[in-house]
């Protein structure tokens, strides 16, 4: 075998090496692929089991709601769970959404501006300020409730939404403020704010003028976390409101309440309950894990 014939040859096997290493590394890559998408079709299935049996429990009859026939669809379809539902949280969901709303705004307008303090505008005790703020996340509700509702009584607030308003927005205030001072310390760079100083601006203009702007995606997390925390919380509401002016989750408390369970308007309920928080994650929820992740790079 000549030289050149040689070289062909093992030109030859070298460009048949990699080919064959190919073909075993899509093999197991194709393999560890199709076990991912199964492991995520059955999580998938696992999820939604549950919400299938509550759709279609909201489309059937009284007759139909036994539990030999949860799995199976209605025999007759009828709107009428859904009606029954939305005649008796009509009232709640608006006071629910008068509550949510400003509560979110409130807190996360006040957590926005102790973060830039305690990120960006350093004062001597700013630690332990942050700490204390930062204890009010740990206090659980059960632990207040009774001390609240005294103080909210010697205070002579509305009990109703007014009450529930500033509970919620106290509340807030900790999670809100660890969340901005993450994000201010890690987003917002030095410079823009020695360049404010320079150019004369004070804590207020800098804040109003050149933090709020570019906020955008630390106030979409506040604002989801507050709007659902504020949408489906019980107790406060249990303790500081009433039945005729309490806020959704009491509603639904309602109507699945009493001896007899209308489990079809029970069901309607609950996917009503749930439209408002669903079509904010909708609407709001590709800067959520953008504006999550940025406030959580630095402690």
């Amino acid at each position: 075998m000549s030289a050149a014939d040689a070289t062909g040859s093992a030109a030859a096997a070298i460009r048949r090496t990699p080919k064959s290493r190919g073909l075993i590394g899509d093999g197991s890559t194709r393999t560890s692929r199709t076990v991912r998408y199964v492991f995520l079709l059955l999580f998938l299935l696992f999820v939604l089991t549950p919400v299938y049996v509550v759709v279609i429990t909201s489309f059937k009859t009284s007759a139909d709601t036994t539990a030999a026939a949860q799995w199976s669809l209605p025999e007759t379809w009828t709107l009428e769970p859904w009606r029954k539902a939305w005649e008796v949280l009509q009232p709640y969901m608006i006071r629910s959404l008068s509550l949510a709303i400003p509560a979110a705004i409130i807190s996360s307008l006040i957590g926005s501006a102790n973060g830039f303090v305690l990120a960006r505008w350093r004062f001597p005790g700013a630690n332990l300020v942050f700490a204390f703020i930062l204890f009010g996340m740990f206090i659980p509700y059960q632990a207040v409730m009774l001390p609240l509702r005294t103080t909210f009584t010697e205070l002579d607030v509305t009990r109703g939404v007014p009450t529930l308003l500033i509970a919620h927005v106290i509340y807030g205030i900790p999670i809100c403020t660890l969340i901005f001072r993450n994000y201010y310390a890690t987003v917002v760079p030095t410079e823009i704010i020695e360049s404010a100083r320079v150019d004369g601006a004070g804590l207020v203009q800098t804040y109003a003028r050149i933090i709020l702007p570019i906020s955008i995606s630390g106030f979409v997390v506040t604002l989801i976390w507050q709007f659902t925390s504020v949408w489906n919380d019980f107790l406060f509401a249990l303790f500081l409101t009433q039945q005729n002016n309490g806020p959704v989750t009491l509603g639904l408390a309602a109507l699945s309440g009493g001896q007899k369970v209308d489990y079809a308007a029970s069901m309607a309920g609950a996917l009503i309950t749930s439209f408002p928080t669903l079509l904010v994650y909708i609407v709001l929820g590709r800067w959520f894990i953008g504006g999550l992740m940025a406030g959580a790079l630095k402690g």
